[in-house]
């Protein structure tokens, strides 16, 4: 019965999980997106307007538009002057939106005869090119403040609310801002060191509102307030951060967001790095609330309330000393003292790893090798070269080209003839890549007097509710943590890191899982076609049997701690390595090296290839995968039979809560 009710808390989690990302952030497009316009109406506009959604905001002069602008509270903008117009697009508000906005206000002037110049306010930096580094930043802040209040509460023995609780965690706060603030801007150089002091107070302000406000929540619920703080800040309260832009998020995602600190603190990271802090405002605001609010709810539990308690039983028994509330006793002797700094010390690693590998990997996508494809000779091709790292494969005609596009063993193909020039993009390899070869290639045949056409080809077309290939790499992440979530948490039920039944209650676990996310990412949020459903399925439950097979192991062999190892592993190094929507040719040399070695990018190229590449390219990525499954399945067994099995005493809840949050994408 145990066993069974905490399978269905991991799974009613993972379900939850796989549902706020993916429905959050698989269709990102305008929705009421701020615009500013100014001069006489432009049908350009009207007819942009009418298709996207825009929330148009009239402006005076040209001067007031750009201050606007420069001041981060439009999109972009539109000037029109009766004769010549200029589009205004501002990258550091979202680059996704530019790459929308962009484009078609390009293709309606062009179909109007309206001529249009792009302007460009406030740039991305060299070292953000895609504007991935809010949120990146915001995965190490938000983390290490849930970590820090939780591994407090557990080294304090379950004392929640004790007076010297919010100044344990503020300091920490200010400790793990700054190594995110050394590692991020001074160490990998995600932003300039020019940053560094105005971030500061922000990272400190942002972590504190996320350990203050979980560690309220602890005082007024127990143990159940830890995962109540996991699933309102990082299941529910992270997918609508808006770090690619809020106004591309679901309207209702949008709002759902405006209540949680992420949202707030991607906008406050956001307008400091590249607006000069203005309109930080509201953010401030909902940041400092949190932080109040969980230190008044601290003190009232661990000083105010005992205090009063203490003077109604000194007032009704004077021959007696007043009982203490236990909220109020702090654990005492220096084993204690050793027990809270060494749970700082596990959340400070855990950050620094949140802040070094993420970032390193996804901050500045860069092609190296990109499996390239060419029929014919062309000047445009070397041009291209110049400025994007191909590796270029000659094909004898069209034909054979875009078999090797079916088989995903190309981004892209130039097919040439004369000074006539056509490049295929692969939307369904990359979400990057299109846009990527697009634009260097337009540049070469510029640059070479050719022309050029830009044309897609997908063998399977993305979903309707995909449209940037987004959604693998999204519901990847809640089954990688609800496998070592099962595993974790029969460890807490059950006492002991394996048993006689542990590998059925995994695989079943496994199997029913792999449904669960399979029904709601296919047929409720509509994420793929509803034609690979049945294939997926299984596909789903092998990732999640893998990773499980692995945390088992770890548990066995080092108890609770092999959990921690399997997060390290599987969240912390074999995450970001897997390439995801953007492709692998986009990592850097290391994590394009070590990843073919772990679960998941084999598990995200089984995922994705499966689905719109009708399984070619799986051979290696399947092997991979049921090797991992095989060996620990077997190393197991020798394990159960050979090695004394020790009591891990672990509680269930808390286990539950611990696995949640490593691996959320805000």
């Amino acid at each position: 019965m145990k066993i069974g009710f905490a399978l269905g808390l991991v799974l009613f989690v993972q379900a939850l999980f796989a549902l706020c990302l993916v429905s959050a952030q698989q269709l990102l497009v305008p929705r009421n997106m701020p615009f500013g316009v100014t001069g006489p109406p432009s049908p350009v506009v009207a007819a942009v307007a009418s298709r996207a959604g825009l929330d148009l905001t009239s402006y005076p002069s040209p001067s007031a538009v750009m201050d606007a602008a420069d001041r981060g509270e439009l999109y972009g903008a539109y000037v029109s002057d009766g004769s010549a117009d200029t589009l205004i697009v501002v990258p550091a508000k979202s680059f996704f939106a530019q790459t929308e906005l962009e484009p078609a206000f390009l293709a309606a002037a062009h179909e109007l005869g309206r001529q249009v110049t792009v302007q460009t306010v406030k740039p991305l930096a060299s070292t953000d090119p895609v504007g991935a580094v809010t949120s990146l930043l915001l995965l190490p802040l938000l983390i290490g403040g849930y970590l820090a209040a939780v591994l407090v509460y557990k080294a304090a023995q379950g004392i929640a609310a004790a007076p010297w609780r919010a100044a344990i965690l503020a300091g920490y706060a200010l400790v793990g801002a700054l190594l995110t603030d050394l590692i991020a801007g001074l160490g990998i150089g995600a932003y300039s060191s020019s940053h560094f002091w105005p971030l500061l107070p922000c990272f400190w302000l942002i972590t504190s509102a996320v350990a203050l406000a979980a560690a309220a929540l602890q005082a007024l619920v127990g143990r159940m307030g830890t995962l109540l703080v996991a699933v309102l800040f990082i299941v529910v309260g992270g997918p609508p951060a808006g770090g690619l832009g809020t106004y591309l998020l679901p309207v209702y995602w949008r709002n759902i967001g405006v209540i949680f600190p992420p949202q707030s603190a991607v906008t406050l990271i956001n307008h400091v790095l590249y607006f000069g802090g203005s309109d930080i405002t509201t953010p401030l605001v909902v940041l400092f609330l949190y932080a109040f609010a969980g230190m008044a709810v601290i003190g009232w539990y661990g000083r105010i309330r005992p205090a009063r308690a203490a003077a109604r039983a000194a007032g009704q028994e004077s021959d007696a000393a007043a009982p203490t509330s236990p909220a109020a006793t702090p654990p005492k002797g220096r084993p204690a003292l050793i027990g809270i700094l060494a749970a700082l010390g596990v959340c400070a690693v855990m950050q620094c790893l949140f802040a070094t590998t993420y970032m390193s990997a996804s901050h500045a996508p860069k092609a190296t090798n990109l499996p390239f494809g060419a029929v014919g000779t062309s000047p445009v091709l070397a041009a291209a070269e110049k400025n994007i790292s191909l590796k270029v494969t000659q094909y004898p005609n069209e034909a054979a080209a875009k078999t090797a596009m079916d088989e995903a063993r190309l981004f892209g193909v130039l097919i040439s003839s004369g000074t006539s020039n056509t490049l295929i993009v692969v939307p369904s390899m990359s979400d990057l890549a299109p846009l990527d070869l697009a634009v260097r290639f337009e540049e070469a045949a510029k640059a070479t007097g050719q022309t050029l056409e830009v044309q897609q080809y997908a063998p399977t077309p993305l979903a309707a509710k995909d449209p940037f290939g987004l959604v693998q790499g999204l519901m990847l992440v809640p089954l990688l943590i609800g496998g070592y979530m099962s595993s974790t948490v029969l460890m807490a039920v059950t006492g002991r890191a394996a048993g006689r039944w542990r590998a059925a209650q995994l695989a079943g676990f496994a199997v029913v899982s792999g449904l669960v996310v399979d029904l709601i990412v296919c047929y409720w949020l509509q994420g793929f076609p509803s034609s690979k459903f049945w294939i997926t399925w299984p596909i789903c439950t092998l990732i999640v049997a893998v990773v499980a097979a692995v945390a088992a192991i770890l548990q066995k062999l080092l108890g609770p701690v092999g959990t921690l190892l399997t997060v390290v592993v599987i969240m912390l190094f074999g995450n970001p390595s897997a390439g995801g929507a953007t492709g692998v040719p986009y990592l850097p040399a290391f994590w394009r090296d070590i990843g073919p070695y772990l679960p998941p990018r084999n598990a995200y190229i089984l995922l994705h290839h499966t689905i719109y590449f009708d399984g070619h390219g799986t051979g290696q990525a399947l092997t991979t995968l049921l090797i991992y499954l095989g060996v620990a399945a077997a190393v197991l067994i020798v394990l159960d039979l050979r090695r004394p099995e020790a009591a891990v005493p672990v509680d269930a809840t808390e286990a539950a809560a611990m696995a949640v949050p490593i691996g959320a994408t805000p």
